[in-house]
């Protein structure tokens, strides 16, 4: 029986895997974990669909998946915080904004896009290194990287520094890059900064892209 038990959950596992977690992306956060943990507490699948008609009533239910909005920090484990959470209802309409933004003018030109990393608790934020008016901390921002495998680092950065140049203030869009194809969008004010949180080190002001 436990033998069974344990290859229906790899079953699982392996049903909703994505070719960006088989790279080695969010650990632990993956569908599966996701549907895992709905199970587990109706007050959960309760916050998910309130959250989720939410998002269909703005218009941007169809952005990113709502299993991937709810993913928290990258190093949960690490910080022994929650892998998935839904922030408070009365700041949905903060990443309401950002995926407006993210739905009008990023994945027109890069194409669709994954949610790496969204609402931190104070005290996970607070762990995973992030600034104490981290934009995460509100639901203002996401952590993304772009769902197509063929677009390099160099291309991503110029298109999307362009996007910031001529959209970003519209929206009062930040914009952060990491290492990788990880980049940081939110709109709670329109700056931009690099891998060490200085704008000058941005690579839409350096005009380094690798």
């Amino acid at each position: 029986m436990q033998k069974l038990i344990r290859l229906a959950a790899l079953a699982l596992t392996a049903l909703f895997a994505t070719p960006s977690l088989a790279a080695g992306l969010p650990e632990g956060q993956s569908k599966a974990d996701y549907l895992a943990w709905m199970a587990r507490d109706p007050g959960v699948r309760a916050e998910v669909l309130s959250f989720k008609s939410y998002l269909e009533a703005a218009g941007v239910e169809d952005v990113v998946p709502t299993w991937q909005l709810v993913r928290t920090a990258s190093d949960w484990r690490e910080c022994a915080g929650p892998r998935f959470e839904v922030a408070p209802m009365t700041e949905w309409t903060h990443i309401a904004e950002t995926l407006e933004f993210v739905k009008a003018h990023v994945e027109p030109v890069i194409g669709k896009v994954e949610a790496l990393s969204g609402f931190r608790n104070e005290e996970l934020n607070r762990c995973a290194g992030g600034a104490k008016a981290s934009a995460h901390r509100h639901f203002y921002a996401l952590d993304l990287t772009p769902a197509n495998e063929d677009l390099s680092r160099a291309g991503m950065i110029r298109s999307i520094c362009a996007i910031h140049e001529f959209r970003g203030r519209q929206y009062d869009v930040g914009l952060g890059f990491y290492t990788g194809m990880r980049f940081h969008v939110d709109s709670k004010g329109f700056r931009k900064w690099g891998a060490d949180g200085k704008g000058a080190t941005s690579p839409c002001v350096t005009g380094n892209y690798v």
